[in-house]
């Protein structure tokens, strides 16, 4: 397409995408956003991302052009980076560069809080500009081809994100085990969870509440040349077979073992990096420590994750509430402030009426 042909007031989209935890982590990437191995993500219900992106018509010539609004306010700076990253994704698209996008977008969650920002935000843009392309050329938002599109435009801006445009579970990576499943986009399970964890809540426990002193993207750059690099890769696809296993027979000690495993080895590969950094804190190994006690002591159907941070997911199914809700006014005590987030395992993104 080489002209714009867009109504006075442009047009107008709106989607509100969640953010995700990993069971299964990815850490270390080759090319563009590839994966050094397979991942598995929960899809989260109550931390999400609103993005609503207006294209109107713009000077020939001029290329997307965005202005960007976070949470109100004109940010530049983010507004550079956006509009850098939909000019890197252009060539996928079928509609027209002389645009204007003004893009407005916030979470309802803090930045730095243990959650996956990056997962909801970009996985919200990219389900907005695959609308407008659909707009243009009269395709639908509701096939499967839609949201294959959306995760591998949101895996450009975010690996994390491109499992974000789906509920309840998905698989990022290419693995023997799952039908699909590719190395570019993300695929959702392709089975019915037993009733387990058709349910699933999360507490997530904010021991810091501040930014964690190495990027994600440093750590999974210290992947590259990682002496146990090959041998967590291997680890991590074989978790992933045997979680998958677990999540259809219903078997919650062996995904409370896997998932506790995959959490460790994560921040054991920060640790053994080169130069080594450690993101967990006392009070970390703490709630740790004390997750696995009070499982031991009572049979609770509990178990913990966390990502790249100091940050605790308490993960447990619906019918272990009770149990779970005296292990966490316990847990408080080792919070900032004893500041915690309820989740749930969620349905996915939705699009929203504009306003």
């Amino acid at each position: 397409m080489e002209t714009v042909n867009l109504p006075e007031n442009g047009v107008l989209f709106c989607w509100k995408s969640p953010s995700n935890i990993a069971l299964i982590k990815y850490w270390g990437k080759k090319g563009n956003q590839v994966p050094a191995n397979a991942s598995l993500s929960m899809t989260l219900s109550e931390a999400y991302t609103i993005t609503q992106l207006r294209a109107r018509n713009n000077k020939k010539g001029a290329g997307p052009e965005v202005t960007f609004r976070f949470e109100g306010a004109l940010n530049n700076e983010f507004g550079v980076r956006i509009e850098s990253f939909i000019k890197s994704v252009m060539p996928w698209f079928s509609f027209p560069k002389d645009v204007l996008l003004e893009i407005e977008s916030g979470n309802n969650f803090p930045h730095s809080a243990g959650i996956a920002s990056s997962a909801s935000s970009m996985s919200a843009l990219s389900l907005c500009l695959c609308s407008l392309e659909n707009w243009f050329t009269g395709g639908s938002d509701e096939t499967s081809d839609f949201f294959r599109k959306a995760s591998f435009i949101s895996r450009i801006g975010s690996g994390s994100a491109c499992r974000s445009v789906y509920g309840k579970m998905a698989v990022w990576g290419g693995h023997q085990a799952v039908d699909g499943s590719h190395d570019e986009y993300a695929v959702p399970t392709s089975f019915d969870l037993h009733p387990v964890f058709d349910d699933l809540l999360d507490t997530v426990l904010i021991v810091d509440p501040g930014k964690k002193k190495v990027s994600s993207s440093i750590g999974h750059n210290l992947m590259k040349d990682h002496a146990f690099a090959e041998a967590r890769y291997h680890q991590a696809n074989a978790n992933l077979t045997s979680l998958l296993l677990a999540l259809k027979q219903g078997d919650w000690n062996a995904f409370a073992l896997i998932v506790e495993n995959e959490a460790l080895s994560l921040h054991a590969m920060m640790m053994t990096s080169i130069p080594g950094y450690l993101l967990m804190h006392p009070n970390t190994l703490s709630i740790i420590e004390r997750i696995t006690e009070y499982r031991k002591q009572t049979g609770a159907r509990v178990c913990y994750t966390l990502d790249a941070g100091p940050n605790i997911h308490l993960l447990y199914p619906k019918s272990a509430e009770n149990e779970a809700g005296i292990l966490i006014k316990e847990l408080k005590n080792y919070c900032y402030k004893e500041y915690i987030i309820e989740d749930s395992m969620g349905k996915g993104p939705e699009k929203l009426k504009c306003r």
